[in-house]
């Protein structure tokens, strides 16, 4: 198994948190990862991205330049990544901020209202985990026990009440495209 993922979005909207935990995730499941977040001195608003590679055999390289999962949260991280990912490959969107099409017909194109999902939840923050949600139930890369485990030791420290809200959006997510969200 060889999973190569591009998180994007703006800063403020967890991209690097959602690498981090699926990083931590499959590490917990004694899978071979690289996590490479990439981010200048931007400030919240501004682009962050991160690249995310888990194998079940040593890797390589953890420059994913041909991915087979980009994950975009805005629009201006669509018109940058879309071309990167495999022919095959997947392309989440969170369709409460981009309503236009990637220009590719040789991707399958997963829409996820990851703001709306996370506003149910009660937590409009936790939108990352609701898409990171939908990301591992789509593609099983990690099981949704050990995210919501890495959740729980990211977030140790925080109140319950953000735990919960995080674990459920992971539940949501994975619920909104048919994966398991146990």
């Amino acid at each position: 198994m060889l999973l190569k993922t591009v998180f994007a979005g703006f800063g403020g909207q967890g991209v690097l948190m959602m690498g981090y935990v699926l990083a931590l995730s499959a590490m917990r499941e004694d899978r071979h990862v690289t996590y490479l977040p990439a981010y200048g001195a931007e400030v919240r608003g501004g682009t962050a991205n991160c690249t995310v590679v888990v194998s079940s055999e040593e890797i390589a390289s953890p420059i994913a330049s041909s991915p087979d999962v980009v994950v975009v949260m805005n629009f201006p991280s669509l018109a940058r990544f879309q071309s990167s990912v495999r022919s095959g490959g997947l392309i989440f969107m969170n369709s409460d901020l981009i309503s236009e099409s990637p220009g590719r017909d040789d991707v399958e194109i997963v829409r996820v209202p990851a703001n709306t999902l996370a506003h149910e939840v009660g937590n409009d923050r936790a939108l990352n985990m609701v898409m990171l949600g939908a990301v591992a139930g789509k593609t099983k890369a990690v099981s949704q026990e050990t995210l919501k485990d890495a959740v729980a030791q990211v977030f140790a420290g925080k109140s319950e009440r953000v735990l919960k809200d995080n674990v459920e959006a992971l539940k949501r997510g994975a619920e909104f495209i048919g994966g398991n969200g146990q």
